[in-house]
């Protein structure tokens, strides 16, 4: 590796078991390098990703795709790299946090992929981000295992899933690490960390470095990382193209950037997949102030079906097969339960969404629980037969208008006392379960994570901007949301007994929700104080 720089690396996070094995100094030295290098050009894309927000709100700028990358997406030339190891077959991806117990159940739940998560699974304590490290480099050196409360011992089996980590955004920091008192990108922290020690490792194994990239907003996020990934290689003598990245197509303005994504990342992308919860997110907070036209109905009504999520659907799949890449779909976040009934229709509901998918031409899909694998796999089974993916699908068929993936108008449904009252519970339920440190939570048989606060309390804000009217012709106030807010804290106050953060996350829900501004809940003050003080 390069000499050190002239810099102060400082760890304020408090010393735990095994930590000194992930925090060494040249780690430390590794990740402060790619801090160090792209600092500057993180703080400005941030800068731009505001202004433009901004531009988008005023009705300044009109979203559309980009005249002046049009060269990039009408050249039929160019190709991404070709399929890495232990990505040809995706057709069932788990999802979940580093912990270690999801660590073993997703490597042994038979998906082909599991997306180990330090992002929107995982509460950002100091402890789950350094523990999850642990764990990773524990699983990848098949030295991990699993002892449940009755005493029976899991360990890794022998076609464990191909791991596929997700760093934190572009827009968090690490507030636990610091160079010259400033805190470190918590991107390149999650990332760096895991790279330094395991991508020898994984090659040496058959496999590689592959990372899921959240939350960009343009093809010049992309064209970061991708610098950040050339240096990552160069520092270490990792052959350059050892990296592959899926992107998660999660904001509305990275929709109208799918091919320059992809032109940017091309040596070391693998595809992009579709983000469900977030692109809806983005999309109000995009359009927050344009009226009724982009005011969307129930959290439950707003399916992948709906037109203009249909269009991003069938864009993404065309966009990628036309590039080599594999097109990923959305999350099944059901959880089974103890009730056969209920499991039967929402089995039903997680097949019909995936055979929409296999049909439309996606090479895989996510789930959230291993007891949903069978489902997703027997249906991409069904239409893949013996192929590992539908990349020679190239759906010539698809024409997608700016037009389209903006007429939000033609969701169609309605808003409902009982809808509102559900984003109320679930993200009462959610944040205090977050600021608990535990980010996947398992609520009303759902399997959400932090894009499940963000949608439910940014509907809400949008509502009451709106003055939408219920079903009943009531229109929903400021007044009549927080009475809502207390009645639904009352009902999950007495599920949840004295131990819960209801009154933090009733705080929350009140700043991001029923004020004026429609800020992310990761950037309130009780966030703030959370993030630095969470052990």
């Amino acid at each position: 590796m390069a000499d050190k720089l002239n810099y102060r690396i400082e760890v304020t996070g408090p010393a735990g078991d095994r930590f000194a094995e992930i925090l060494t100094p040249a780690a430390l030295d590794f990740v402060a390098k790619l801090d160090n290098t792209f600092a500057g050009r993180r703080r400005e894309l941030l800068d731009e990703r505001r202004h433009r927000g901004e531009r988008l709100r005023t009705g300044e700028e009109r979203l559309d795709f980009r005249p002046e990358t049009r060269q990039i997406r009408e050249d039929d030339s160019w190709q991404i790299a070709p399929v890495a190891p232990g990505l040809e077959d995706r057709r069932v991806e788990i999802t979940g946090p580093t912990d270690r117990k999801m660590t073993v159940n997703a490597l042994n739940s038979g998906a082909k992929v599991w997306l180990a998560d330090f992002e929107d699974a995982t509460a950002p304590t100091w402890h789950n981000v350094v523990d999850g490290q642990l764990n990773l480099f524990d699983a990848i050196r098949r030295n991990i295992d699993f002892t449940t409360e009755a005493g029976k011992r899991y360990t890794i089996g022998e076609e464990p899933a191909t791991i596929v980590a997700r760093p934190r955004g572009w827009h968090l920091v690490e507030k636990h690490i610091r160079i010259d008192g400033r805190p470190v990108s918590a991107s390149l922290v999650d990332f760096g960390l895991y790279f330094f020690h395991n991508a020898r490792q994984l090659l040496a194994r058959g496999s590689g470095p592959y990372f899921y990239l959240p939350k960009l907003e343009s093809h010049l996020e992309a064209r970061l990382w991708n610098d950040v990934f050339r240096l990552a290689q160069q520092e270490l003598g990792i052959p350059r193209g050892s990296i592959r990245a899926t992107v998660l197509i999660e904001t509305i303005t990275a929709a109208f950037e799918m091919d320059e994504i992809l032109y940017e990342l091309r040596e070391h992308v693998a595809g992009l997949n579709a983000g469900r919860w977030d692109y809806i997110f983005s999309m109000i907070k995009n359009f927050s102030s344009h009226g009724a036209d982009f005011v969307l109905p129930d959290r439950a009504q707003v399916t992948m079906t709906v037109p203009f999520m249909r269009a991003y659907t069938e864009l993404l799949v065309r966009t990628c097969h036309r590039r080599g890449a594999h097109a990923i779909g959305g999350m099944a976040a059901f959880i089974p339960s103890r009730d056969p009934e209920a499991n039967e229709l929402a089995l039903q509901k997680v097949r019909q969404d995936k055979e929409r998918e296999a049909g439309d031409g996606f090479d895989g899909s996510w789930v959230a629980h291993p007891g949903l694998v069978p489902v997703c796999r027997e249906v991409f089974d069904g239409v893949l037969g013996g192929w590992p993916n539908q990349l020679g699908k190239l759906r010539e068929d698809v024409s997608v208008t700016a037009e389209d993936l903006l007429d939000v108008a033609s969701a169609g449904g309605e808003v409902t006392e009982d809808g509102v009252r559900a984003n109320i519970n679930v993200a009462l339920r959610y944040v205090d379960s977050w600021l608990r440190g535990t980010g996947a939570a398992a609520i009303h048989n759902l399997m959400e994570d932090a894009a499940t606060a963000e949608i439910a309390r940014c509907q809400v804000w949008q509502w009451i901007r709106n003055g939408t009217k219920l079903e009943d012709g009531t229109a929903l106030t400021r007044e009549l949301a927080a009475e809502f807010l207390e009645e639904e804290l009352a009902k999950v106050r007495a599920d949840l007994g004295p131990d819960s953060r209801l009154a933090d996350a009733h705080a929350i829900f009140t700043e991001t929700a029923l004020g004026e501004k429609l800020p992310s809940f990761l950037t309130t003050g009780a966030y703030a104080r959370y993030l630095t003080d969470a052990r």
